[in-house]
């Protein structure tokens, strides 16, 4: 009896989610990372106060948000897909009757989940010990969620084509956490407001969605005045919703010149 690509995805995504819950370590390391920089770097910076009366850490709060989804949709994605290349999962999985569509719905899955899951995390930390105040106006989850999509979609794109560079697991921790790493400080998710960065990093900061990402959350959750701290003082939604559209374009057209499903040494 033949199985129907929805059903084969729904299997894959169920592999996708057992694997990583099952590898306690990585999956405390992904959880715990944004909130542990938000506590301490929310703590640092408590005290000081940003442009019109909003406090620093809820800046940093509600840009750290970003930072979780990239880590776990770019970073993340991009060293499982180098894993499962180098241990020969992926070689296998292309000599049985599933479509590749399936391997990718359930990747999706997975950071999707994570996703969520860091989100909630984060914005638990955020209003029980820095104030970060939740909207009730249903406009804003509305923006939140079209942000969230936008951002996790191009991330998880670009994570998937970053993972043809590294040759191996080894390689891969240092060449997809390096330029991220950078990105998160000059995308302003470290460094608040981000108009204390000089000039050019954040002229090199815009290109990127990190960025974007970053200043529509604090949209969401920080009040009108607190635009202000932005570059254009002004919360450009619809920038960052043409910029995010944009990379997730770009980023599927590198999806698809560049993804390998064998290692170079293998041809």
């Amino acid at each position: 009896m033949s199985v129907s690509p929805v059903g084969l995805s729904a299997a894959r995504a169920g592999v996708e989610l057992r694997q990583f819950f099952r590898e306690r370590t990585a999956m405390i390391f992904t959880f715990a990372l944004p909130v542990v920089l938000l506590t301490l770097l929310g703590s640092i910076f408590d005290k000081q106060v940003a442009v019109a009366g909003i406090p620093s850490s809820q800046l940093l709060a509600a840009g750290m948000i970003a930072g979780g989804i990239g880590s776990t949709c770019f970073v993340n994605l991009a060293t499982s897909i180098v894993s499962d290349r180098e241990d020969g999962t992926l070689k296998r999985l292309r000599g049985v009757p599933m479509p590749p569509i399936a391997y990718f719905t359930g990747k999706i899955v997975l950071v999707l989940v994570t996703a969520v899951a860091e989100v909630i995390l984060v914005l638990a930390v955020g209003a029980a010990f820095f104030d970060l105040p939740l909207p009730d106006d249903p406009r804003r989850w509305l923006t939140f969620t079209w942000i969230f999509l936008l951002g996790v979609t191009g991330c998880a794109l670009l994570g998937t084509a970053m993972s043809s560079v590294p040759r191996s697991v080894r390689g891969a921790a240092p060449i997809v956490n390096l330029p991220f790493l950078v990105l998160q400080f000059v995308s302003g998710i470290f460094i608040v407001p981000i108009t204390n960065l000089p000039g050019p990093l954040q002229q090199i900061g815009a290109l990127f969605p990190l960025k974007w990402m970053a200043q529509g959350f604090r949209s969401v959750f920080l009040p009108e005045a607190a635009a202000a701290t932005e570059p254009a003082g002004t919360w450009e939604h619809g920038r960052i919703a043409v910029v995010l559209a944009v990379w997730c374009l770009g980023g599927l057209i590198l999806c698809l010149t560049t993804f390998r499903w064998q290692g170079r040494k293998d041809g």
